[in-house]
């Protein structure tokens, strides 16, 4: 290859372009002799090349990166594989799986602190939703610019630069978040009160799951002898590690743009003359919502539910921006696919990392199947 960076980037996307090529007119070709062999017509025979010529980019592209990564994977989840040992690999059969099932304190873990942004961060994040869903569709002056603002966290995303911005809003100190809970606090007593029991709501659930995590419970019984929170404690969101797992589930909430759109959709599509029955029957708009909008937002939620609950159980990028600096209480919030980046990217234990990552694909094919068939008892299909 030429030493010119700016020549390396042509002769690459040359190569690049001819390998689409090639393999485009290899595969159209394979297909029209497959179609020949079973005595197609020769414009059938046409059809089935020009159809897996168009095709060809996406199914290599399929090929090389995800059918093979994923036999490589496989493969190396039964091997000790290590990139920086120097050692050759051995196959070690089952023995990454057992070790990680039944002996790795840490994933048992990151398993704990994944199921609690599920249970705790899934169900806030579908109701807040919901919530917003609800009154977008009221039809107010305004609605476009709330629409976008609200949609707006989702095309931001969960990139470095945003979730730096949060890092700095959730600073217990000089944070913006905790100034306006104290701002608002001073000048309303009553949402002090509520501010503190949340706190301490919060710090009990958190070191009863921290106590899980570990087997020890010193940290829970600490909370409960401190008592109520003082009158001027503030939320300590990256600061401690009872609040590492909430600040997670707060950057959760403020991604639902997309939940609410899907929502919005459903709101739409119930038709409005059900509503007018309603009315004139005398119903309020609570029971119009819960007995006619709710049972036919079922199908909207079990979509949500299914891919948020995906999305939960796959989630790094927050964890990995606000605490991987801050080694002390990294443990206290550490995911399952944090673990996995660990193993895999910072200790290079190839093999142990691979073996993780099928027991997180396994882990949630179950759960998804599990809500398949639940569906049945919960969902309403009869109006569509």
């Amino acid at each position: 290859m030429p030493q010119n960076p700016y020549l390396n980037v042509l002769v690459t996307v040359a190569l690049t372009v001819l390998f689409i090529i090639v393999s485009s007119y290899g595969l159209g070709y394979l297909a029209r002799y497959i179609a020949r062999l079973f005595g197609s017509s020769p414009k059938k025979q046409e059809n089935t090349f020009a159809g897996y010529f168009f095709a060809a980019p996406w199914i290599v592209g399929f090929l090389i990166f995800v059918v093979i990564p994923l036999g490589f994977s496989l493969y190396w989840s039964f091997t000790n594989y290590r990139i920086a040992s120097g050692e050759p690999t051995v196959w070690v059969g089952a023995q990454n799986y057992q070790t990680i099932l039944f002996e790795d304190d840490s994933f048992r873990a990151s398993l704990i602190n994944t199921l609690y942004l599920t249970v705790i961060g899934l169900p806030l994040q579908i109701g807040v939703a919901l919530f917003l869903a609800v009154l977008l569709n009221q039809q107010l002056r305004g609605e476009r610019i709330f629409r976008m603002s609200f949609y707006l966290p989702v095309i931001l995303g969960f990139n470095t630069a945003v979730l730096l911005c949060w890092r700095l809003m959730l600073n217990t100190g000089t944070g913006i978040i905790n100034q306006i809970i104290r701002s608002i606090s001073t000048a309303f007593p009553p949402f002090n009160w509520l501010n503190r029991v949340v706190i301490y709501i919060q710090e009990v659930s958190a070191a009863f799951f921290l106590g899980l995590n570990t087997g020890k419970y010193n940290l829970l019984l600490k909370v409960i002898e401190a008592g109520f929170p003082a009158e001027n404690r503030v939320p300590l969101w990256v600061q401690s590690p009872l609040w590492t797992k909430m600040s997670v589930v707060l950057l959760m909430v403020w991604g639902c743009g997309a939940m609410m759109l899907i929502f919005l959709a459903g709101l739409n599509n119930i038709p409005k003359e059900l509503h007018e029955a309603a009315e004139v029957d005398g119903a309020n708009p609570w029971q119009r919502f819960w007995k006619i909008s709710f049972p036919l937002l079922t199908p909207y939620i079990f979509y949500n539910l299914v891919v948020g609950m995906i999305s939960a159980l796959q989630i790094f990028e927050p964890i990995f921006v606000l605490y991987r600096d801050n080694q002390p209480i990294v443990s206290s919030t550490i995911s399952m696919v944090y673990y996995l980046w660990q193993k895999s990217f910072s200790h290079f234990e190839i093999g142990y990392g691979s073996a993780i990552s099928w027991i997180v694909l396994v882990i949630i094919l179950i759960i998804t199947v599990i809500q398949f068939r639940l569906q049945d008892r919960w969902v309403t299909y009869d109006i569509y």
